[in-house]
């Protein structure tokens, strides 16, 4: 297991590496193929109405002059160990992880991304939360009543879930608890530390109605695996040997059916993290996908490259627990 693990470490720590050179080399090397030069670059950094020997001393400091891999190496160098700018007459300590300065506001692009961070991880904390219980109870029970009337009508509200768009259902979600009975109004995030009651009374109406898609795929998902798992020959023989029903349907046939999940978990879970855009944006709450929104939008480069690296970062770090999860369960992954 150890072993295992050690691989799978050093196997993530590559795949970060990689997806830092895919980044940089899209944001560095593809505005060169197609005719950017680093005037252009530099300018960003000064403003409009820069003169010529601003440009020069923002090329000269970013070292936008040398060759790629020295620049690669640099942006490597500045995440690790952080970095020191001169923009002016006194030089700007960027500590580590350092992903530079944005080009409109000149601020430091970590503690902007640290800043948000709370907000996108109590979103998806949360909602990951309601749509995995309530998901999986509705998938297990649709599956143990299949052709009921209860199972007609919850696959029919779960097609629905996976059907409609979440900028759709977050938009009809504010139009009646907001405005229309005034449930939630004027929707803020909270944090935890200053009010725990507040901020999870501001945060149920988006954790639900992202837990809605969620719910809606996973519910659907379970009740496949639980009609697959539950005719298998091992079930019939649980059932044969006096096994309680309950005992039959969760430690049997629910825990085969599930495994896929993990995997799936594992993916959106890490997809949040990297920032819930649309949720964000109709809500107005400023995580890391309204900031990543900003970047782009604003075309500040180091604001979407940064958030760019932590989303991937979440991605391969989710990716290894549900590895290593499945080396837990499964010892036929840890030999192969």
């Amino acid at each position: 297991m150890a072993a295992y693990i050690i691989r799978r470490v050093f196997a993530a720590v590559l795949l970060l590496l990689v997806v830092s050179a895919v980044t940089f080399a899209i944001f560095f090397l593809v505005p060169r193929l197609g005719g950017q030069t680093t005037d252009s670059l530099a300018a960003q950094y000064v403003g409009k109405g820069a003169d010529p020997a601003a440009i020069a001393a923002i090329k000269a400091n970013l070292g936008l002059d040398d060759p790629l891999y020295l620049q690669y190496w640099h942006f490597i160098k500045a995440i690790v160990v952080g970095a020191e700018y001169n923009f002016g007459p006194n030089p700007s300590v960027c500590n580590a992880p350092c992903f530079g300065y944005s080009f409109k506001t000149h601020v430091e692009v970590w503690p902007e991304i640290v800043q948000r961070i709370p907000v996108t991880f109590s979103l998806a904390i949360g909602a990951a939360v309601i749509w995995v219980i309530s998901g999986i109870a509705i998938g297990v029970l649709s599956a143990l009543k299949r052709g009921s009337i209860f199972d007609r009508l919850t696959m029919g509200i779960a097609l629905a879930g996976v059907s409609l768009p979440m900028f759709f259902t977050g938009l009809v979600s504010l139009a009646l608890f907001s405005f229309h009975w005034t449930i939630w109004e004027n929707l803020e995030f909270v944090p935890f530390s200053v009010s725990p009651g507040e901020w999870a009374w501001n945060l149920i109406l988006p954790w639900c109605t992202l837990a809605f898609l969620y719910s809606a795929l996973y519910a659907r998902l379970t009740r496949a695996g639980m009609l697959e798992t539950m005719g298998e020959d091992y079930i019939r023989t649980a059932r044969a040997k006096g096994l309680k029903e309950r005992k039959v349907v969760v430690k049997h046939g629910l825990r085969a059916a599930l495994t896929p999940l993990v995997t799936i978990f594992g993916m959106d879970f890490a997809l949040l993290l990297g920032g819930a855009v649309i949720t964000e944006r109709v809500f107005s709450f400023q995580g890391m996908g309204a900031y990543a929104i900003q970047g782009v939008t604003k075309s500040d480069l180091p604001i979407v490259m940064g958030v760019t690296l932590v989303a991937a970062f979440f991605i391969v770090f989710c990716n290894l627990l549900v590895d290593l999860v499945y080396a837990a369960i499964d010892p036929r992954v840890r030999l192969s």
